[in-house]
């Protein structure tokens, strides 16, 4: 688990730009529990009353920096996490999490207030893969625009 401060969120479809100190910027795909109250010491059995909404997201990661053992500088950079559009939490079943949202929530509640507002990314069962400047990442379902993020 990383914790991230809210200078890491990318806001309002900026571009990410591939900091110039790192030669390995990675990505991974997320899916992003939007925290809808207050709780500590959440059981994973009750995690569902926690969150009301659900969005694609990227999470950036320098990995050449993680790899000389710098997690702070490899994970915890500003605007090192992106989230698409919030959608209701059955639109977005079909994505393979490395732990469901109940363990998601169940640990983060175990060490710090889950507040509404919070965001919690769950990566996806996929590798990172290393980004590419001038690309974009877009993803839709049924015409629907989930997530849009262009790398620079």
């Amino acid at each position: 688990m990383v914790l991230k401060g809210d200078s890491s969120l990318l806001v309002n479809s900026k571009p990410f730009f591939i900091p110039d100190w790192s030669n390995d910027v990675r990505m991974t795909p997320c899916v992003v529990l939007r925290v809808s109250r207050l709780g500590k010491h959440v059981s994973a059995r009750f995690a569902s009353r926690y969150y009301d909404a659900v969005a694609l997201g990227l999470n950036m990661q320098a990995a050449d920096k993680v790899a000389q053992g710098d997690w702070t500088e490899g994970w915890a950079f500003d605007y090192s996490l992106v989230v698409g559009r919030f959608v209701s939490p059955e639109i977005l079943t079909d994505y393979s999490l490395l732990i469901d949202a109940g363990e998601a929530i169940e640990r983060v509640s175990r060490v710090m207030t889950i507040r509404q507002g919070d965001m919690i990314y769950i990566d996806c069962n996929e590798s990172a893969r290393k980004l590419i400047a001038d690309e974009v990442i877009c993803v839709q379902k049924e015409n629907d625009e989930l997530l849009y993020c262009k790398i620079k």
